[in-house]
């Protein structure tokens, strides 16, 4: 053990006032760090934390601790080459602390070094072997190394031994989404069970690898494989996926019909719903809303929904309790939205509080959201596109989510200086953010509630994405946000309102004819604001390509039957190679995705204007590019590209490469 001198010439009762100091300060920085305070609660606890440092440091200049949080506070705010000198300040004050090696782990993972960092946090398990926040750090590492294999069983330990941290399951829950499930694994159910039960998480980013892991343990791909219902209705694994995730495989989804077929048979048969297989009833209807009831149903089957409607609306006429049409309305659910049905008028006499609270979450679903949704978009003139369809061809919102990303609270000011290096001095108090394309709005939420200084508007051209996201915004009681169709966006721009962040995300469909994006973003943008735009369009696959024209010769129009018609052609063809593109996108696992993707796909001619227009130099400069995996490019090739692009060479072109950038205009 290494004995320390560096404040042995100091008064004892000095170093008890530096020590209390240093405290005051640690104090003051967890605070600055909570969620649960606000984004100005927090500033002002980092600046009471800057005081009690300088304090201490004019006491004690070398004091490690002093040294080494003080380095934490400068990396915090962007400061990463202060941070790097204050880290190295306590080391050399006092060498072999794990605690600085940590610090200058995270030191090198801000400054996307993630290699250099795991050598750090390895030092600092050298120094200190029970070190969780080292482990932890290696963890982080490993994943921003593309080792989510690694990554994953790291973190794994860490839940092993109890840490309990956010970051630690939301690191997890990100390598979970890029591993490959060949075979059943115990451990990794129960790494799926844990992260599903786990409140607050985006679940919905996981669906992949719990379809992977339900595949195996089911054996989906042997044919002569059995199911048992009463197995299924008993496994937490398969409930909790169905109730919480939407999972894009192919095979799940036909267990999920056949676990549905079964229920209903034995309804059918002994005239009553097992309270053993209400979970597994209760789940599938979950589900089978999340997919905009894609699920396939045999005509049997459809017309002993039918008739089961048919006995709620009978029960109804003779005004037998709630208690007595619970049953009914579980199976009803399974086939078809309940705000769809001859009898919803009469569900309205019930608040969803007076529900069984299993059921809150089925009858929220299918019947009080969508009620909700359907009075904010009466506030829109699209509306009237939607007057003249059947209750089940109105379009469903897509993406289907349930919790935001976790991000730690910060500043777009922040966030434009710290990781585009801009100038931000001069903007207001409040920055205005455009989202294009937001769908249905969590990547518009995610702004609005992790960045404290800005107002957002996510535009859109499905009115059930905005419905879904304005509805989702006043649950969270967001304030800074609205969403928009593309007709009163317009409208705010002409006015003369400007933005000073524009993000694109879905581009506008080729029946978005009156609409030119890039007219749009130039008109709106204030000079040094920043386009955030992406080079690759997704839902290209051969097989879409296939179905688009299908859509076309026929002139199908995107109803219910059609899109399970089409849904059910590339099922019958899995194993043919043409649809093994489509059949492995998120996209094609709901109505809604199918919908968009076939007849409302991205118009490539918005893109290539877009691209037209932040290639001008005089108007527009790259201060940014990010690869696929978010690693930073060097702007010289990219901007050379541009300009290649921009003298005619295809080969050249930005279209398709699938790179993140960001444009600041100059004037």
């Amino acid at each position: 053990m290494q004995v320390q001198h560096h404040n042995a010439h100091l008064p004892r009762s000095v170093q008890a006032q530096v020590a209390r100091l240093v405290l005051q300060a640690n104090l003051a920085y967890g605070e600055s760090n909570s969620n649960g305070l606000t984004y100005v609660q927090r500033l002002k606890a980092r600046k009471e934390c800057r005081e009690y440092l300088d304090q201490a440091l004019t006491m004690e200049p070398e004091s490690p601790a002093a040294l080494g949080l003080l380095g934490r506070v400068e990396m915090d705010d962007g400061q990463l080459e202060k941070a790097h000198s204050l880290f190295n300040a306590s080391l050399n004050s006092q060498p072999g602390q794990a605690q600085q090696y940590c610090n200058l782990g995270y030191w090198a993972m801000k400054s996307e070094r993630p290699a250099l960092a795991e050598e750090y946090f390895l030092r600092a398990l050298e120094c200190d072997r029970q070190s969780a926040a080292a482990f932890c750090g290696v963890a982080h590492a490993k994943r921003l190394q593309g080792q989510f294999d690694v990554a994953y069983l790291h973190y794994r330990k860490l839940l092993q031994t109890g840490s309990r941290l956010d970051s630690v399951y939301s690191g997890m829950l990100s390598c979970a989404q890029h591993l490959h499930i060949h075979k059943a694994d115990a451990e990794l159910a129960q790494d799926a069970i844990a992260l599903l039960r786990k409140d607050g998480l985006p679940h919905q980013e996981i669906g992949r690898f719990v379809g992977a892991i339900v595949q195996q343990q089911y054996d989906l791909d042997n044919p002569n494989a059995e199911v048992m219902l009463d197995a299924a209705a008993e496994d937490e694994l398969l409930i909790l996926a169905l109730q919480k995730t939407l999972m894009p495989n192919a095979a799940v989804e036909e267990l999920v019909v056949m676990l549905r077929r079964a229920v209903m048979a034995e309804v059918a048969q002994t005239a009553s719903l097992r309270d053993e297989l209400q979970p597994l009833c209760l789940a599938i209807a979950e589900y089978a809303d999340r997919t905009g009831y894609a699920l396939a149903a045999e005509d049997d089957e459809e017309r002993l929904a039918a008739t089961i409607n048919d006995s709620i609306v009978a029960q109804f006429a003779v005004r037998e309790p709630q208690e007595a049409l619970i049953g009914s309305l579980m199976i009803s659910a399974m086939y078809g939205a309940l705000f769809h049905q001859s009898f919803a008028m009469q569900l309205g006499q019930w608040n969803l509080v007076d529900w069984p609270l299993a059921m809150q979450p089925v009858m929220a679903a299918s019947y009080y959201n969508r009620g909700e949704e359907e009075a904010i978009k009466q506030n829109f003139d699209e509306k009237a596109e939607e007057l003249c369809l059947a209750k089940t061809d109105v379009p469903q919102a897509w993406p289907a989510w349930s919790q935001l990303a976790y991000r730690t609270e910060t500043s777009l000011k922040s966030v434009m200086a710290q990781e585009l290096g801009l100038n931000t001095h001069n903007l207001p108090a409040t920055l205005r953010i455009i989202v294009c394309g937001a769908q249905s709005g969590q990547r518009a939420m995610e702004l609005a509630q992790y960045l404290d200084d800005v107002e957002v508007i996510a535009v859109d051209e499905s009115l059930a994405n905005i419905a879904k996201a304005t509805r989702m915004a006043q649950t969270l009681n967001m304030d800074n946000i609205v969403f928009w169709p593309w007709s009163i966006a317009q409208r705010f721009v002409a006015d003369g309102h400007q933005v000073h962040w524009v993000e694109v995300g879905r581009l506008p469909s080729p029946a978005m004819t009156e609409l030119s994006l890039a007219a749009l973003v130039n008109t709106a943008s204030v000079a040094g604001a920043v386009v955030h735009m992406h080079t690759g369009m997704a839902e290209q696959t051969t097989g879409d390509k296939q179905i688009r024209s299908l859509v076309q010769d026929h002139q199908l129009q995107p109803t219910r039957t059609s899109l399970r018609q089409l849904r059910r052609m590339v099922l019958a063809n899995k194993h043919d190679a043409s649809w093994n593109g489509l059949l492995q996108d998120d996209d094609f696992y709901s109505l809604g995705g199918c919908r968009d993707r076939w007849f409302r796909p991205q118009d490539a001619s918005q893109l290539k204007e877009l691209l037209a227009l932040v290639r001008n130099e005089v108007e527009w400069k790259l201060v940014k590019a990010r690869d696929e995996d978010g690693h930073s490019l060097a702007t010289g090739p990219v901007q050379r590209q541009i300009q290649a692009e921009a003298l005619g060479s295809e080969v050249q072109s930005l279209m398709g490469q699938n790179l993140s950038v960001y444009f600041q205009r100059r004037r």
